[in-house]
Order: C-alpha cells, then structure tokens, then sequence
C-alpha cells in the first residue's frame, strides 16, 4: 500500500477522529442508526457497516450482529457509533446497557471495543462537542 492509498484510510483510535469520520453520515437522520466501524490491528478503517436502523428515538443493536460483522472483516477492533436524530449526545440507560454487553462480548472472542461514540449536534450538546465517548467518559 502506498503512503497516499493509507492516508486516504482513516485512522479511528479516538472519540474525535471517528466523531469527525461518522458526522457527515449522521447529518439530517431522522431514525436512530448504529453502526459497527471494522479497524485493523493499526485502527485504520477496514470497512463501516450499518447494524440497524430504528425509530426515531432507537436502534437497539445486539452483540450478534456487531461482532459479526467484525469477524467477517477479520477486524481485530471495533470502534461502534449510532446517533441520537434528537441532537442530545448523552447516553440513555439503554445505550449504557448495550455498551456494557458489548464491552462483555469484546472480551469473548477477543477484538478490541475501541469506543462506542454517540453523535448528536453541538447545540444540543452541554459541551459543545456535539457527541459522547464511552471511553472517555470512563464506561468502557
């Protein structure tokens, strides 16, 4: 692979970078979506794929389905997004609860959870940020 053909794959090791990759996606949604970011071993995309797609107010994605994705892609970490078509970034009880099965099921068949990112808009955003990291809100 050339250096020009590897920086056009995009480098998703922080909240930030996959913030920035998945915006672009998210914007005007409507309905909840969660998708599963497939990484290589140097957490550069291998592939993104849309898990579900739900209500306007949920997109319920299960371990099953996002891990097969990853083993599909022989993705040796993950990196899972879904956005809140609300525009608030915090996390339900819902979400906190598919993180934690996630992050339990990450540990079984032994990829990496890089992070579980929620997209919102920065005006609905206490922070300004306009999303929310599990990883960097210590929940993963």
């Amino acid at each position: 692979m050339t250096a020009t053909a590897r920086a056009e794959v995009p480098l998703l090791n922080r909240a930030l970078l996959i913030a920035d990759y998945m915006r672009p996606v998210v914007m005007g949604l409507e309905v909840e979506k969660f998708w599963v970011l497939c990484l290589n071993r140097k957490n550069r995309l291998i592939k993104r794929v849309e898990v579900t797609s739900g209500t306007a107010t949920a997109a319920l994605a299960h371990p099953r389905e996002v891990f097969r994705a990853a083993i599909r892609e022989s993705a040796t970490g993950i990196a899972c997004v879904h956005n809140h078509p609300s525009g608030e970034p915090a996390p339900s009880a819902t979400d906190l609860q598919v993180t934690r099965q996630l992050c339990e099921a990450a540990k079984a068949v032994d990829i990496d959870l890089i992070d579980h990112v929620i997209i919102g808009r920065p005006e609905a955003d206490p922070l300004a940020r306009g999303f929310y990291s599990f990883r960097e809100g210590g929940l993963l």
